[in-house]
Protein backbone atom coordinates (compact mmCIF):
# COMPACT_ATOMS: atom_id res chain seq x y z
CA UNK A 1 0.00 0.00 0.00
CA UNK A 2 1.20 3.63 -0.83
CA UNK A 3 1.73 6.04 1.46
CA UNK A 4 -1.26 8.88 1.64
CA UNK A 5 -0.78 12.35 3.60
CA UNK A 6 -2.87 13.56 5.83
CA UNK A 7 -4.48 16.59 5.59
CA UNK A 8 -4.02 17.49 9.57
CA UNK A 9 -0.50 17.10 8.79
CA UNK A 10 -0.42 19.13 6.57
CA UNK A 11 -2.15 21.67 7.28
CA UNK A 12 0.24 21.72 10.88
CA UNK A 13 3.12 22.44 8.41
CA UNK A 14 1.19 25.01 6.61
CA UNK A 15 0.39 26.90 10.12
CA UNK A 16 4.00 26.80 11.06
CA UNK A 17 5.13 28.43 8.04
CA UNK A 18 2.44 31.17 8.79
CA UNK A 19 2.31 31.25 12.25
CA UNK A 20 6.35 31.88 12.46
CA UNK A 21 6.98 28.97 14.77
CA UNK A 22 5.71 25.47 16.53
CA UNK A 23 4.20 26.96 19.18
CA UNK A 24 2.06 29.88 17.37
CA UNK A 25 0.77 27.32 15.16
CA UNK A 26 -0.28 24.98 18.01
CA UNK A 27 -2.17 27.70 19.79
CA UNK A 28 -3.90 28.45 15.98
CA UNK A 29 -4.80 25.08 15.44
CA UNK A 30 -6.21 24.23 19.31
CA UNK A 31 -3.70 21.96 19.86
CA UNK A 32 -0.88 21.12 22.03
CA UNK A 33 2.77 21.37 21.08
CA UNK A 34 3.34 17.96 21.45
CA UNK A 35 0.36 16.74 19.21
CA UNK A 36 1.62 19.25 16.70
CA UNK A 37 5.41 17.92 16.98
CA UNK A 38 3.70 14.44 16.55
CA UNK A 39 2.50 15.50 13.13
CA UNK A 40 5.42 16.75 11.91
CA UNK A 41 7.10 13.77 13.15
CA UNK A 42 4.51 11.34 11.17
CA UNK A 43 4.94 13.43 8.04
CA UNK A 44 8.76 13.15 8.35
CA UNK A 45 8.15 8.86 8.79
CA UNK A 46 6.08 9.01 5.50
CA UNK A 47 7.58 10.90 3.38
CA UNK A 48 11.19 9.38 4.73
CA UNK A 49 12.98 12.77 4.41
CA UNK A 50 13.82 15.47 7.27
CA UNK A 51 11.60 18.58 7.07
CA UNK A 52 12.91 20.88 9.92
CA UNK A 53 16.29 21.56 11.55
CA UNK A 54 17.20 23.47 14.25
CA UNK A 55 17.89 26.91 14.04
CA UNK A 56 19.18 28.57 17.07
CA UNK A 57 16.68 28.36 19.66
CA UNK A 58 14.06 27.37 17.12
CA UNK A 59 13.63 25.52 14.17
CA UNK A 60 13.27 26.03 10.44
CA UNK A 61 12.53 24.05 7.06
CA UNK A 62 14.75 22.35 5.46
CA UNK A 63 14.81 22.34 1.40
CA UNK A 64 13.00 19.12 1.49
CA UNK A 65 10.67 20.57 3.76
CA UNK A 66 10.24 23.89 1.67
CA UNK A 67 9.16 21.68 -1.16
CA UNK A 68 6.82 19.65 0.77
CA UNK A 69 4.68 22.92 2.37
CA UNK A 70 4.80 24.21 -1.54
CA UNK A 71 2.72 20.83 -2.05
CA UNK A 72 1.14 21.05 1.14
CA UNK A 73 -0.48 24.16 -0.21
CA UNK A 74 -1.27 23.14 -3.07
CA UNK A 75 -3.02 19.80 -1.75
CA UNK A 76 -5.50 21.85 0.84
CA UNK A 77 -6.24 24.71 -1.45
CA UNK A 78 -7.17 22.06 -3.59
CA UNK A 79 -9.20 20.10 -1.12
CA UNK A 80 -10.84 23.27 0.14
CA UNK A 81 -11.95 24.51 -2.91
CA UNK A 82 -14.03 21.13 -3.82
CA UNK A 83 -16.15 21.17 -0.44
CA UNK A 84 -16.45 24.76 -0.71
CA UNK A 85 -18.26 24.01 -4.57
CA UNK A 86 -20.01 20.47 -2.92
CA UNK A 87 -20.97 23.26 -0.58
CA UNK A 88 -19.57 21.09 2.90
CA UNK A 89 -19.39 22.93 5.79
CA UNK A 90 -15.88 22.21 7.62
CA UNK A 91 -16.51 20.23 11.06
CA UNK A 92 -16.49 22.77 14.07
CA UNK A 93 -14.73 22.08 17.48
CA UNK A 94 -15.26 23.75 20.31
CA UNK A 95 -12.83 23.18 23.38
CA UNK A 96 -13.97 23.50 26.73
CA UNK A 97 -11.39 23.87 29.67
CA UNK A 98 -12.97 22.99 33.10
CA UNK A 99 -11.40 23.22 36.76
CA UNK A 100 -12.06 20.05 38.44
CA UNK A 101 -13.79 21.81 41.24
CA UNK A 102 -16.86 22.32 37.76
CA UNK A 103 -16.18 19.40 35.94
CA UNK A 104 -19.16 17.29 37.62
CA UNK A 105 -21.95 19.76 38.00
CA UNK A 106 -21.37 22.80 35.35
CA UNK A 107 -19.38 21.00 32.97
CA UNK A 108 -22.21 19.02 31.90
CA UNK A 109 -24.62 22.03 31.77
CA UNK A 110 -21.74 23.61 29.28
CA UNK A 111 -21.74 20.71 26.90
CA UNK A 112 -25.89 20.52 26.64
CA UNK A 113 -25.93 24.03 26.21
CA UNK A 114 -23.42 24.03 23.47
CA UNK A 115 -24.92 21.30 22.14
CA UNK A 116 -28.37 22.93 21.60
CA UNK A 117 -27.00 25.86 20.19
CA UNK A 118 -24.44 24.16 18.09
CA UNK A 119 -25.67 20.99 16.89
CA UNK A 120 -22.96 20.09 14.27
CA UNK A 121 -20.00 20.92 16.16
CA UNK A 122 -17.60 18.37 17.72
CA UNK A 123 -16.78 19.21 21.72
CA UNK A 124 -13.32 18.26 23.01
CA UNK A 125 -12.62 18.55 26.68
CA UNK A 126 -9.32 20.06 28.79
CA UNK A 127 -9.86 19.04 32.32
CA UNK A 128 -7.24 20.91 35.05
CA UNK A 129 -5.99 23.04 37.36
CA UNK A 130 -7.46 26.92 36.87
CA UNK A 131 -3.70 27.61 36.73
CA UNK A 132 -3.54 25.60 34.12
CA UNK A 133 -6.17 26.37 32.40
CA UNK A 134 -6.10 30.27 32.63
CA UNK A 135 -2.31 29.44 29.94
CA UNK A 136 -4.22 27.20 27.71
CA UNK A 137 -6.79 29.59 27.05
CA UNK A 138 -4.17 32.54 26.61
CA UNK A 139 -2.16 30.72 23.92
CA UNK A 140 -5.59 29.67 22.28
CA UNK A 141 -5.39 26.31 22.71
CA UNK A 142 -8.64 26.11 24.72
CA UNK A 143 -11.88 28.32 23.60
CA UNK A 144 -13.13 29.07 26.93
CA UNK A 145 -12.74 27.15 30.54
CA UNK A 146 -14.71 27.50 33.81
CA UNK A 147 -12.24 27.82 36.45
CA UNK A 148 -12.55 28.40 40.57
CA UNK A 149 -11.40 31.77 41.23
CA UNK A 150 -9.32 31.80 44.81
CA UNK A 151 -6.91 34.12 44.58
CA UNK A 152 -9.50 37.31 43.54
CA UNK A 153 -7.36 38.67 40.87
CA UNK A 154 -8.26 36.04 38.17
CA UNK A 155 -9.29 37.38 34.66
CA UNK A 156 -12.64 36.41 32.84
CA UNK A 157 -15.86 37.14 34.03
CA UNK A 158 -17.53 36.21 37.13
CA UNK A 159 -20.66 33.50 36.80
CA UNK A 160 -21.43 33.27 40.66
CA UNK A 161 -19.57 32.62 44.01
CA UNK A 162 -19.91 29.89 46.21
CA UNK A 163 -18.73 29.39 49.93
CA UNK A 164 -15.89 27.26 50.64
CA UNK A 165 -16.47 24.72 53.25
CA UNK A 166 -14.09 22.33 55.24
CA UNK A 167 -14.83 18.65 54.81
CA UNK A 168 -13.43 15.58 56.87
CA UNK A 169 -14.20 12.05 57.27
CA UNK A 170 -17.42 11.16 59.64
CA UNK A 171 -14.70 8.86 61.77
CA UNK A 172 -12.23 12.35 61.96
CA UNK A 173 -11.42 14.29 64.93
CA UNK A 174 -10.39 17.66 65.60
CA UNK A 175 -6.38 18.16 67.32
CA UNK A 176 -6.68 18.86 70.85
CA UNK A 177 -6.00 22.23 71.88
CA UNK A 178 -2.16 23.08 70.85
CA UNK A 179 -1.74 20.41 68.42
CA UNK A 180 -1.65 21.18 64.37
CA UNK A 181 -4.21 20.71 62.68
CA UNK A 182 -3.66 18.00 59.83
CA UNK A 183 -4.52 19.45 56.15
CA UNK A 184 -5.29 17.84 53.21
CA UNK A 185 -4.64 20.02 50.65
CA UNK A 186 -3.24 21.01 46.24
CA UNK A 187 0.44 20.99 45.53
CA UNK A 188 1.29 24.11 45.52
CA UNK A 189 1.26 26.81 44.10
CA UNK A 190 -2.82 27.09 45.31
CA UNK A 191 -4.53 29.96 46.35
CA UNK A 192 -7.22 27.55 48.16
CA UNK A 193 -4.14 25.80 50.72
CA UNK A 194 -3.25 29.34 51.08
CA UNK A 195 -6.41 30.62 52.34
CA UNK A 196 -6.61 27.64 54.53
CA UNK A 197 -3.51 28.10 56.20
CA UNK A 198 -4.32 31.56 56.74
CA UNK A 199 -7.79 31.31 58.07
CA UNK A 200 -5.99 28.52 60.24
CA UNK A 201 -3.24 31.19 61.82
CA UNK A 202 -5.78 34.00 62.26
CA UNK A 203 -7.37 31.48 64.93
CA UNK A 204 -4.08 31.14 66.21
CA UNK A 205 -3.74 27.21 65.18
CA UNK A 206 -1.12 25.74 63.70
CA UNK A 207 -1.43 23.74 60.15
CA UNK A 208 0.22 20.64 59.08
CA UNK A 209 0.28 19.30 55.76
CA UNK A 210 -0.92 15.85 56.10
CA UNK A 211 -1.30 15.13 52.52
CA UNK A 212 -0.98 16.54 49.65
CA UNK A 213 -2.29 15.83 45.39
CA UNK A 214 -2.41 17.63 42.04
CA UNK A 215 -5.82 16.18 41.76
CA UNK A 216 -8.76 16.65 43.16
CA UNK A 217 -9.66 13.03 43.24
CA UNK A 218 -6.06 12.64 45.45
CA UNK A 219 -7.25 15.50 47.85
CA UNK A 220 -10.62 13.69 48.77
CA UNK A 221 -9.22 10.13 48.60
CA UNK A 222 -6.58 11.36 51.42
CA UNK A 223 -9.69 12.88 53.52
CA UNK A 224 -11.46 10.11 52.96
CA UNK A 225 -8.73 8.01 54.66
CA UNK A 226 -8.29 10.16 57.37
CA UNK A 227 -5.79 12.02 56.92
CA UNK A 228 -7.12 15.46 57.59
CA UNK A 229 -9.55 18.14 56.59
CA UNK A 230 -9.71 19.85 53.22
CA UNK A 231 -10.95 23.38 52.52
CA UNK A 232 -13.11 22.80 48.86
CA UNK A 233 -15.60 24.90 47.40
CA UNK A 234 -19.39 24.32 47.88
CA UNK A 235 -20.47 23.26 44.12
CA UNK A 236 -23.37 20.74 44.39
CA UNK A 237 -23.79 18.30 46.55
CA UNK A 238 -21.21 16.68 49.61
CA UNK A 239 -18.52 14.86 48.49
CA UNK A 240 -19.71 11.16 48.96
CA UNK A 241 -18.27 10.00 52.53
CA UNK A 242 -17.26 13.12 53.62
CA UNK A 243 -18.87 15.55 56.38
CA UNK A 244 -19.07 19.12 56.28
CA UNK A 245 -16.91 20.45 59.64
CA UNK A 246 -18.58 23.75 61.09
CA UNK A 247 -16.27 24.00 63.86
CA UNK A 248 -13.09 25.40 61.90
CA UNK A 249 -12.84 28.95 60.84
CA UNK A 250 -15.48 30.46 58.12
CA UNK A 251 -13.17 31.06 55.02
CA UNK A 252 -15.39 33.25 52.78
CA UNK A 253 -16.16 32.04 49.05
CA UNK A 254 -14.87 31.72 45.67
CA UNK A 255 -15.91 33.23 42.08
CA UNK A 256 -16.13 30.36 39.19
CA UNK A 257 -15.13 32.53 36.13
CA UNK A 258 -15.58 32.03 32.58
CA UNK A 259 -12.18 32.78 30.42
CA UNK A 260 -12.72 32.73 26.76
CA UNK A 261 -9.63 33.06 23.90
CA UNK A 262 -8.79 36.13 22.35
CA UNK A 263 -10.98 36.06 18.54
CA UNK A 264 -13.77 33.55 20.10
CA UNK A 265 -16.59 33.72 17.99
CA UNK A 266 -19.20 36.14 20.43
CA UNK A 267 -22.21 33.39 20.04
CA UNK A 268 -20.18 30.51 21.43
CA UNK A 269 -19.04 32.69 24.54
CA UNK A 270 -22.65 34.36 25.01
CA UNK A 271 -24.21 30.56 25.16
CA UNK A 272 -21.49 29.43 27.79
CA UNK A 273 -22.12 32.44 29.67
CA UNK A 274 -25.66 32.19 29.74
CA UNK A 275 -25.59 28.46 30.52
CA UNK A 276 -22.75 28.94 33.26
CA UNK A 277 -25.17 32.13 35.12
CA UNK A 278 -28.34 30.22 34.77
CA UNK A 279 -26.61 26.69 36.37
CA UNK A 280 -24.79 28.77 39.31
CA UNK A 281 -27.75 30.72 40.12
CA UNK A 282 -30.07 27.97 40.62
CA UNK A 283 -27.07 26.58 43.11
CA UNK A 284 -27.72 28.61 45.51
CA UNK A 285 -27.05 26.27 48.73
CA UNK A 286 -23.63 25.24 49.72
CA UNK A 287 -23.95 21.25 50.24
CA UNK A 288 -27.03 20.63 48.10
CA UNK A 289 -27.53 18.92 45.44
CA UNK A 290 -30.90 18.60 42.81
CA UNK A 291 -31.51 14.52 42.75
CA UNK A 292 -34.44 13.91 40.32
CA UNK A 293 -37.18 16.30 40.82
CA UNK A 294 -35.24 18.98 43.07
CA UNK A 295 -35.13 16.37 45.45
CA UNK A 296 -32.76 17.45 48.97
CA UNK A 297 -29.58 16.35 48.75
CA UNK A 298 -28.66 14.62 52.84
CA UNK A 299 -25.55 16.38 53.64
CA UNK A 300 -24.09 15.66 57.13
CA UNK A 301 -22.95 18.46 58.87
CA UNK A 302 -20.51 18.30 62.24
CA UNK A 303 -20.19 20.85 64.43
CA UNK A 304 -17.71 19.57 67.02
CA UNK A 305 -16.29 16.03 68.09
CA UNK A 306 -18.67 15.05 70.36
CA UNK A 307 -21.88 15.02 68.10
CA UNK A 308 -23.86 16.59 64.79
CA UNK A 309 -26.53 17.65 63.51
Amino acid sequence: MGTSLDLDHLRTLVAIAECGGFSKAAAALHISQPALSQHVRLLERGLKRKLFVKDGRGMKFTPEGERVLGEARQILAVHDEALERLRVRPAQTIVVGSSEHCAEQLLPELIRALHAAFPDAHTRFEIGRSTQLEDLVGKGIVDFAVILASRGNEGGRELGRFPLTWWASPEWAPPADGDSVPLVAFEEPCALRERAMAALALEGRRVGVAGQSATLEGVLAGVRAGLGVALLPSIGGAPAGLVARKDLPPVGSAGVNLLVRQGLAPEIELTALDAGERFLARATHPVSRIVGQNEPFPVRTVRDSHGED
